[in-house]
């Protein structure tokens, strides 16, 4: 048996998720790999924060105010947090900074550093130093992972890392962003784009301000990262024609449905030589693809290599108990790799 210390630097909704994972899957990860965890810290931005070298109480936590599960006295921030957590693995769930991927990148370089496997759901890491953490990775014999950035839990990068070996990818197509498909969907239902996103802002899937969504940044951000790893061409953000779904109507979307096409946020991406043409934009999609029949906040991503011809993935009903699942299953591959 080996016990491996965890850490939280981040503990909202999918950190939470996580942790409810973690439990419920303790007595099979034990039996089926031999592996148990501590958990020595979790930070939060506004609930606390708590170091516990003995372990912490997970229910506990879940439960409370995490300032009354703290052993270490007064924790000055995040960066002092890293450093004396003691953990073997971090799971980095910052809020996500498109422009810059601050401060998750400061977060996991100084966790790699100390010698923690480096875990995270946040996408500007991934395109903003992708392979400057990786290096540093292979450096300290450790793991950086981010399997849920893009479509949550399902396996789209270890997917490469470990089943597709010497594939060359030479183009991608899909639906990566849910909450702006929920509101094509919505909107095909009758609803105009206020109550449509509403709707999603009211379920928990749009943010207050839901530019990142609707603007196409989120899909954006997503795109640039299955372009940074899987095609291993860095791209920003910024770098992917983007254009968002304001300008879709009711109009717009009775004439899709005469047409027998529906509106979708199609993401894109397509090598060229050394380079790379991405795009994030409303289409039409009629029923020959596979997007056509992606309804509500289900995605899709199809891919194109040099080796199968096109393989798409699927994801139905995404949140934090998915996220917390790609979070899961990187901490499982780190440790047992």
């Amino acid at each position: 048996m080996t016990e491996y210390k965890i850490a939280f630097l981040g503990f909202g909704n999918v950190g939470k998720a996580l942790a409810r994972l973690l439990l419920n899957k303790q007595a099979e990860i034990l039996e089926r790999y031999g592996i148990t965890f501590l958990v020595s810290g979790i930070a939060t931005g506004r609930h606390g924060t708590a170091i516990d070298p003995a372990g912490i109480d997970l229910q506990a936590a879940l439960m409370g105010d995490l300032a009354t599960l703290n052993r270490a006295g007064n924790i000055q921030d995040s960066i002092d947090f890293i450093r004396r957590c003691g953990a073997d693995v971090l799971f980095e769930n910052s809020p996500v900074n498109y422009d810059t991927g601050q401060p998750a990148i400061d977060h996991l370089r100084l966790a790699l550093e100390c010698g923690m496997h480096a875990i995270t759901a946040n996408k500007g890491p991934v395109v903003h130093a992708y392979r400057e953490l990786t290096a540093l990775a292979h450096k300290m014999s450790r793991s950086f992972y981010f399997e849920s950035t893009v479509m949550d839990g399902a396996p789209i990068f270890s997917l490469y890392r470990e089943a597709l070996p010497a594939a060359k990818l030479s183009s991608l197509q899909g639906v990566l962003n849910s909450t702006t498909n929920m509101i094509l969907t919505r909107m095909e239902q009758g609803e105009g784009f206020e109550q449509a996103v509403a709707y999603c802002q009211k379920i928990g899937i749009a943010e207050t301000d839901p530019s990142g969504d609707v603007d196409g940044w989120d899909a954006a951000v997503k795109v640039a990262a299955l372009v940074t790893v899987l095609m291993d061409i860095p791209l920003k953000p910024q770098q992917v024609d983007r254009q968002g779904i304001r300008h879709i109507t009711p109009a717009e979307i009775e004439r899709a449905r005469q047409l027998g096409k529906r509106w979708k946020l199609v993401c894109s991406a397509q090598r060229q030589g050394q380079a790379v043409v991405a795009r994030v934009a409303p289409e039409l999609v009629g029923i020959e693809s596979p997007m056509y029949g992606v309804n509500g906040t289900t995605s899709i991503v199809q891919f194109e290599s040099d080796v199968l011809g096109k393989l798409s993935v699927i994801e139905e009903d995404p949140g934090p108990h998915t996220t917390a699942y790609g979070l899961f299953a990187d901490f499982l591959n780190a440790v047992r790799n």
